[in-house]
């Protein structure tokens, strides 16, 4: 019997919580081929975990069920329930499976609308496991030369090995392989507690916009003139100079 032995779990995470995985699927059919490669690679992260001793929760944001809830975002900065939810399970996540199906290479409209809403602050170093699927293999280079630079904007960290599925890579062992190689690699960065260091000990030196991540990235002094006014009320009393003789 082989046993497999790792360090524990880093410091401010309860080694018997599982790791929350969310899988992003911007796949429309169903079944959809590419929610069923996300479907495989989340799968594949959960085996590895129990193979060490470690439990994996997925969560799953099918982008098909967001569309007009995307839409509505895009046009107007409004998030409804669907979306809220979805920011929630991205927040909370350790981990991300993002699969896009690929059209006229690029990544699907609906899946880059979804992550062109969310804020860029909510995948700080978090790791992803880009994935896409498509018709033939002319489109496997969208996954390295598109997804990855979407995902390096949102400063998040995407593992080594990406996965890309056309019609005739179903049933070769190559994808498989594939699969196993990012699957250790999302779980190796999970256990590292890359994610919740980097925003423990670095968190105030990124550029962040106000109000992202819940207003906690800026120190602002409200009590000045200027943001009274802007809130809308008054400046405070006025200070003249010394009286003239």
């Amino acid at each position: 019997m082989n046993d497999q032995t790792h360090d524990p779990a880093p410091s401010g995470r309860d080694p018997a919580e599982p790791f929350r995985l969310v899988v992003v699927s911007g796949g429309v059919s169903d079944p959809s081929s590419t929610r069923m490669l996300a479907d495989r690679i989340a799968g594949r992260v959960a085996d590895r975990a129990r193979e060490r001793g470690e439990q994996v929760a997925v969560d799953v944001v099918d982008l098909r069920e967001l569309a007009s809830e995307i839409s509505t975002a895009l046009v107007s900065q409004l998030m409804g329930p669907k979306m809220t939810r979805a920011v929630e399970l991205l927040g909370g996540a350790d981990g991300v499976v993002a699969s896009a199906p690929v059209y006229k290479a690029a990544p699907s409209g609906l899946f880059s609308s979804f992550f062109h809403v969310l804020d860029s602050d909510l995948l700080i170093a978090k790791p992803v496991v880009p994935a896409a699927t498509a018709g033939t293999a002319r489109h496997a280079l969208v996954v390295d030369e598109q997804m990855r630079s979407l995902f390096a904007y949102m400063r998040a960290m995407t593992v080594p090995t990406s996965v890309f599925a056309a019609g005739e890579d179903w049933n070769d062992s190559e994808l498989n392989r594939r699969i196993d190689r990012a699957a250790i690699e999302m779980l190796l960065l999970m256990e590292s507690g890359f994610a919740e260091q980097v925003r423990s000990e670095s968190w105030k030196s990124y550029q962040h916009r106000y109000g992202s991540a819940g207003g906690t990235e800026l120190d602002i002094d409200l009590s000045t003139d200027l943001m009274r006014l802007a809130a809308g009320g008054s400046a405070g009393p006025r200070r003249d100079g010394p009286e003239s003789s």
